[in-house]
């Protein structure tokens, strides 16, 4: 199975590699919202691990932007925004789960999962 892992933090980014990784998981990964867009655009992925506050554009404007071409590949916000109001944005703009950070890893693994089955 093969992920894209968006997040801007390189030490998170490390260790959610790390943990995707041992998880029996291929992972590709971006630092900021272009990158992470062009990937998405260019390659296929079973599921895609995204943070909304990226730099150069932000993860809101990725998401949205890859449903508006087609790309269904399963979403999951990963962020640090855990306001209901934000959460129902995301959802709206084509995200397939939520789930806001602190976080425990074996939740993500679950919930990347389901989103794949």
């Amino acid at each position: 199975m093969r992920i894209l892992l968006v997040e801007d933090e390189p030490t998170l980014r490390a260790q959610l590699r790390l943990g995707l990784r041992e998880a029996g998981y291929t992972v590709d990964d971006a630092g900021n919202g272009r990158d992470a867009h062009f990937l998405g655009a260019t390659e296929s992925y079973d599921a895609v691990v995204l943070d909304l506050g990226l730099p150069v554009l932000d993860g809101l404007t990725v998401l949205k932007r890859w449903r508006d071409d087609g790309r269904a590949m399963p979403v999951l916000i990963l962020t640090a925004r855990d306001n209901w109001h934000e959460k129902v944005a995301g959802i709206d703009a084509g995200a397939d789960d939520y789930l806001t950070k602190p976080f425990h890893m074996e939740e993500l693994l679950a919930r990347l999962r389901a989103l794949i089955r």
